[in-house]
């Protein structure tokens, strides 16, 4: 496989997307956090706390997620920095190292999205299909 300035440079528009995405959950998370912990004050509710304690969980995974994509980010440009070295074994290195945390991070995304699945279920606890 040649590698190149452009190896590295193609994960920057899949990790930006990736980030934007991971931000987009964070506030809708974040604003649904706020709405449920005031409903939970003002009526203490099993299904709200559940719901709460849920989120928080999720909220730290997201959290994960974006750390992750950003050191992805990173390594991705160190990679590109050093190739500009002419330093190909440590570039290549970086850049495998960037490829790790990117599917690091991609695997938090599962482990989030099923978290989600739950939080709903837990919504729908108390509703019967007919």
């Amino acid at each position: 496989m040649d590698f190149n300035l452009q190896t590295p440079t193609l994960l920057f528009s899949a990790i930006s997307l990736l980030m934007l995405a991971y931000t987009n959950r964070f506030v809708v998370i974040a604003s649904l956090i706020r709405e449920l912990h005031r409903q939970y004050l003002e009526n203490p509710d099993d299904i709200y706390r559940a719901q709460l304690i849920n989120l928080r969980k999720r909220m730290k995974i997201i959290r994960n997620m974006q750390l992750f994509g950003g050191f992805s980010f990173l390594f991705s440009v160190l990679s590109l920095l050093l190739i500009f070295a002419s330093a190909d074994l440590l570039a290549k290195s970086m850049f495998v190292i960037s490829l790790i945390t990117l599917l690091i991070s991609l695997a938090l995304l599962i482990l989030e999205l099923q978290i989600s699945v739950n939080a709903l279920n837990i919504q729908l606890k108390d509703f019967k299909e007919d």
